[in-house]
């Protein structure tokens, strides 16, 4: 599970080192796509694998699903981190998410997020008061 926020730089080559705590999680390998909102996802090879295959379970008639698809497999990288923790960003995701030099790392349950600093704070400022205003439609009975 990835939890938290981080704020690591994208270096002048396009990498990024990972939060240190999810270093040896993804030691192995990760994919990286677009994400909704402009954002980057980044999941574990396993994860990544698991999605793979609910979405080859999806009716392929659906034009949903083939629009998902497309983007989201067309846009996926596959990378390693090297020894210092770090990841390069292909510059078409870079672009996507509009990531220069500052960003923010978030978790988000099975994946991590890669967001531009100043497109996270305006998300974030946008979707506190609905989170506030939607918690019993999203998780009825439990908080």
């Amino acid at each position: 599970m990835f939890l938290g926020t981080h704020q690591p730089r994208l270096d002048d080559k396009g990498r990024l080192f990972l939060p240190a705590k999810y270093r040896e999680e993804l030691a192995e390998g990760l994919v990286i796509t677009k994400g909704q909102e402009r954002c980057l996802y980044v999941f574990p090879v396993e994860e990544f694998q698991r999605i793979t295959e609910a979405l080859s379970t999806a009716p392929v008639t659906a034009k949903a699903v083939r629009d998902y698809s497309r983007v989201f497999f067309a846009s996926a990288s596959d990378e390693k981190p090297d020894k210092q923790g770090r990841i390069t960003i292909p510059q078409t995701l870079r672009q996507y998410a509009g990531l220069e030099r500052d960003c923010v790392v978030i978790g988000a349950n099975t994946r991590l997020e890669i967001w531009d600093s100043q497109a996270w704070d305006t998300y974030l400022s946008a979707q506190e008061q609905a989170f506030a205003d939607l918690s019993e439609e999203v998780l009825p009975g439990i908080l």
